[in-house]
């Protein structure tokens, strides 16, 4: 009968040990998972911003406006455009 109550004993300690310690790591993967999803949110308004900033900076009217002032560029006159005939591949079918 002691054996039995040993045992059990044992058996009861290994049990508590292993809920402590599933619930331990329960909770630190929760915070680890908070933590992930507010870098995540970080991610997505700095991916906003950045956007944002390439949509500024690709504007045609400053790209224009710098072309003309700091690379001096000029549109051509007209006898200096020439119109080439689309190639069989871009053709639509």
């Amino acid at each position: 009968m002691v054996r039995i109550n040993l045992l059990l004993l044992a058996v009861l300690i290994v049990c508590a040990l292993s809920l402590v310690t599933s619930r331990h790591q329960a909770r630190k993967l929760v915070g680890d998972l908070a933590r992930e999803q507010a870098r995540a949110h970080a991610y997505d308004v700095e991916y906003g911003q950045l956007q944002l900033e390439q949509s500024t900076w690709s504007m045609p009217a400053r790209v224009e406006k710098i072309a003309r002032t700091e690379l001096r560029m000029q549109l051509p006159g007209p006898g200096r455009v020439e119109m080439l005939p689309p190639r069989a591949s871009e053709v639509a079918p």
